[in-house]
């Protein structure tokens, strides 16, 4: 009995999360002239994988295991679920007839495919969490998160150079520097590759306009900001082997860096 709540609620939770998450995510294709439930590293992400149905399974299911073993381990769902993996598989789900991109552009359509999805990934999750005792519990996490965190960290990114490079000589070149920016910085080098596609493919498109030269802008100042934030600075001033002045230190005791 308390299997069969478990999924009718599961069904109904996944089948409304992955509606708004699939309309969001369509929407945001048309940001900012219509505001939608969605997030830019979405898009971005959705954009690499350059409407085939193959990348946007792999990529899903990459951050899949995570969500499983994190599921699994502490009863809760990551963000990877509505941010990356029911869109993606959504998207596959549309896409899998023909390479049309308009397809996940579609609202209607992604809202549907969403839908589905959610419905049978909450439900699988919420389902093998429940299911699995204590002591399955603790031997899927030391099997799943190591496997997640490879594929995340050393896999992910090449796929993305990989695609940065296929997109022009502008993309793999921005996609090669920011990437190694945000390997140094943030630990991955995915978010920097990203980045580094969309300035390269804006440029390509629209020339070096107004809103690609903000872009560009932007993006520098995110990875400024980032490294300050994380002490970036203070580690390159240690391994220089040069002093660290007081008001430096004090700046980042005081915002908490």
């Amino acid at each position: 009995m308390q299997v069969l709540i478990i999924l009718v609620e599961s069904l109904i939770i996944g089948t409304l999360v992955g509606l708004a998450v699939g309309i969001g995510a369509a929407r945001m294709f048309n940001a900012p002239t219509v505001q939608a439930l969605g997030a830019f590293r979405t898009l971005g992400e959705m954009n690499a994988s350059e409407g085939d149905p193959a990348s946007h399974f792999s990529f899903g299911l990459g951050f899949f295991f995570n969500a499983w073993a994190s599921t699994v381990a502490a009863g809760s769902f990551t963000q990877d679920v509505t941010h990356r993996v029911i869109p993606n598989w959504a998207a596959t789900l549309l896409m899998l007839k023909n390479h049309d991109e308009k397809e996940m552009q579609d609202p209607k359509k992604m809202g549907i495919a969403g839908a589905l999805v959610g419905a049978v990934v909450v439900a699988f999750l919420n389902l093998t969490s429940s299911a699995l005792p204590q002591s399955l519990q603790i031997t899927a996490v030391k099997v799943l998160v190591p496997a997640a965190t490879l594929l995340i960290n050393s896999v992910m990114p090449v796929i993305f150079w990989l695609a940065a490079i296929d997109g022009g000589k502008r993309s793999g070149i921005f996609g090669t520097v920011f990437g190694g920016l945000a390997q140094l910085i943030m630990g991955n080098a995915v978010p920097g590759v990203v980045l580094g596609i969309l300035v390269g493919k804006g440029v390509d498109e629209s020339g070096w306009n107004k809103i690609t030269k903000i872009i560009l802008i932007a993006t520098i100042l995110l990875f400024i900001l980032s490294a300050f934030f994380r002490g970036s600075d203070l580690i390159l001033l240690k391994q220089l082997n040069v002093g660290i002045p007081a008001w430096l230190q004090q700046i980042h005791a005081a915002i908490g860096g």
